[in-house]
């Protein structure tokens, strides 16, 4: 009777311990973002989003971005750089950005897109910057606003000084700007629906014309179509979990 006893307590325990490492393999993503990352968590709207893929072997992308065939123009397919010395992002250098910059304040994650893209879906941690927004045509003020989003400030009315300033390198290289204050410009990723859309290459040529600081630029190329194609969370206005 003691045997038994002793027997059933042992299985017992065997059976804890089978159940609580199976319960932590279940915790661990089965398709990681990357080996030895299994996901990122990052903060949209105020909360905490976790980044990872969708956790079915057979998942197949349907719908719009699934389409291969789109109407040229508008829906060309873009080159791969934008625009001299922009940093060109993939996955992987997006997700330490989101880790990094994005996390500390340093950076911004900007979709081009307009609102109503915006609002069906969009990247853990974007902001709704639509690529009009940077148009060379819009007014003073709306200017001003977007730039300081991102960190730029006017500067004091020119004078004569600040106007010779312009033709001189300083610092780092980077030229002087007597409209507008760089010095303090968050590193800014931006994208759009994929490599067949031109908003975000369209804004980054903008703030290049406006004279934000290249080094500051990023590129992430795949967009939306791409972010989806791994299977990647969206977040979806006022719904604030990954899908």
């Amino acid at each position: 009777m003691r045997v038994l006893f002793l027997l059933i307590l042992a299985w017992h325990g065997f059976m804890a311990d089978w159940v609580h490492a199976n319960d932590a393999l279940d915790s661990v993503p089965y398709v990681p973002l990357a080996k030895g990352k299994p996901y990122i968590h990052v903060v949209h709207d105020g909360r905490s989003i976790k980044v990872q893929r969708i956790q079915k072997p057979d998942y197949e992308l349907h719908g719009y971005f699934a389409r291969s065939v789109h109407e040229c123009p508008p829906y060309c397919l873009q080159p791969v750089s934008p625009y001299p010395g922009v940093r060109l992002v993939g996955e992987m250098e997006l997700f330490e950005f989101m880790e990094t910059d994005l996390r500390k304040g340093s950076g911004l994650l900007v979709d081009t897109r307009s609102a109503a893209w915006f609002d069906k879906g969009t990247i853990p941690g974007s902001i709704n910057l639509p690529f009009t927004a940077f148009h060379p045509s819009n007014g003073y003020a709306q200017t001003k606003a977007l730039l300081a989003r991102l960190g730029v400030y006017p500067r004091p009315e020119p004078d004569w000084l600040d106007h010779l300033l312009q033709y001189v390198s300083l610092g780092q290289g980077e030229p002087y700007n007597a409209k507008w204050n760089f010095e303090q410009a968050k590193k800014l990723v931006l994208w759009c629906n994929g490599p067949a859309c031109g908003q975000s290459p369209q804004a980054i040529r903008y703030l290049a014309a406006m004279g934000y600081p290249i080094d500051k630029l990023g590129y992430y190329r795949g967009g939306m179509q791409m972010w989806q194609f791994w299977g990647l969370a969206t977040v979806v206005a006022d719904v604030r979990s990954g899908s």
